[in-house]
């Protein structure tokens, strides 16, 4: 009983921490790359960092990504606001990543070698 209730404490925690976060980076990449978003969400995801849905101009980011680095949740950001200038992750997304962040490689390496979901 007092481990889920830690558990989703520390949920509350970490949720309220990106909801503070996400605002700021998403005005500054939205305004770098030159796109919009109409919305985003916060979420546990098992499988991805994030997702896109290019239609809808919204995208969802995993809430473990509060727990790493700075310039991993920003690469994450930057990676899904591609998504609306290409869809797919060919040449033209990858030309596109290396304009806007030269890193990406470097820090999605990073991310990989981290678990997607912790424990708390």
């Amino acid at each position: 009983m007092y481990e889920q209730k830690h558990r989703h404490l520390h949920y509350i925690w970490y949720r309220k921490q990106m909801k503070e976060q996400l605002p700021e980076l998403l005005d500054k990449w939205q305004q770098v790359i030159g796109v919009q978003i109409d919305s985003f969400g916060i979420k546990r995801m098992k499988t991805r960092w994030g997702t896109c849905n290019p239609t809808a101009r919204r995208v969802w980011l995993n809430l473990e990504l509060i727990k790493k680095p700075i310039h991993c949740l920003e690469y994450i950001i930057v990676h899904e606001l591609m998504h609306l200038l290409e869809k797919h992750h060919n040449d033209r997304f990858k030309a596109l990543m290396d304009q806007y962040l030269p890193l990406w490689r470097q820090y999605r390496e990073e991310l990989n070698r981290q678990p997607l979901c912790g424990d708390e």
